[in-house]
């Protein structure tokens, strides 16, 4: 079953996520003001994406709650691929921004000098602290709900820790040795990483998009409840589908053609409530076929 408490709790994991986000987008767009490190603009623009995908996960998690209705008989959880693909391109252009601007401080050195370190490196340690703490409750929340959306945007922020702690580094060897080029290059690595995470949080959203079917590994444990399972004498057909944070399952089982509609019906309502069980994350219909008799 379900925890009753989850959309709420689902909720309140938005709402922490936004509320650090845009904290941290206020305090670095300080900082950067301050320092003017690239690294600090790096970060900068990672919490920036943070808060459009954090905003884009509270949406998602208050739509995708919506019953479906006679327009959206299967949901209304592609909101979430929609967003994940526009958010996508977001970030790719503000990774070629950050990247490109870290090339042309390394080709020209003398265009390299920081200033205020310290205070640079007291907001981004201020962000390290923060993003652990969401970290956490994030990934409580998730254990609790089972919200892949939730969990998706912890991942996210588990991410982001590298670069905030990149930044304090780039400040810290400029103060200390002079070594302001070590500002790009932690710019550059953190655009990297910035693209790649874009490219696959699009082409997840693409796939999804696209109606591409579940993980092999939940097919196959799909499966293996329907096999085994008293009454069922074998399946076919096993179709799915992902939509957002959702798994729509389509199952043909074989049953007995001689047994009653009702005994039917409840074999059919308990492989049900058991494939929702194992994976609550999934749509499940079922469709009941008359097995062939084996010859004796």
């Amino acid at each position: 079953m379900s925890d009753p408490r989850a959309p709420r709790l689902n909720l309140t994991a938005g709402l922490a996520s936004v509320t650090v986000a845009a904290t941290l987008v206020i305090v670095k767009l300080w900082a950067l003001g301050e320092t003017g490190a690239l690294s600090v603009a790096a970060s900068l623009a990672d919490s920036a994406m943070d808060l459009m995908v954090s905003l884009g996960a509270m949406a998602a998690i208050i739509y995708a709650a919506k019953p479906a209705d006679e327009d959206h008989a299967f949901g209304h959880t592609s909101a979430e691929d929609l967003a994940a693909l526009g958010q996508s391109l977001f970030i790719l252009i503000s990774a070629a921004v950050i990247g490109w601007a870290a090339v042309v401080r390394l080709l020209n050195p003398t265009d390299q000098s920081l200033t205020r370190e310290g205070a640079g490196m007291a907001v981004m340690a201020l962000s390290v602290v923060l993003t652990l703490g969401l970290v956490l409750w994030q990934g409580r929340v998730a254990r609790r709900t089972g919200s892949k959306v939730v969990a998706a945007d912890r991942l996210h922020y588990l991410g982001d820790l590298l670069p905030n702690i990149g930044a304090i580094v780039s400040l810290w060897a400029s103060r200390a040795f002079g070594l302001a080029s070590i500002d790009a290059i932690v710019a550059l690595a953190a655009a990297g990483m910035l693209a790649i995470g874009a490219v696959r949080i699009g082409k997840a959203a693409f796939d999804a998009l696209m109606d591409r079917r579940a993980d092999p590994v939940i097919l196959a444990g799909i499966g293996e409840i329907a096999a085994g399972w008293p009454g069922v004498r074998g399946y076919h057909d096993l179709k799915t589908r992902t939509a957002g944070s959702r798994i729509f399952v389509n199952i043909h089982i074989e049953l007995d053609g001689e047994q009653s509609l009702r005994e039917a019906h409840d074999i059919g309502a308990a492989l049900r409530r058991a494939i929702l069980t194992a994976y609550p994350q999934t749509d499940v219909i079922i469709h009941k076929d008359v097995a062939e008799r084996r010859p004796r």
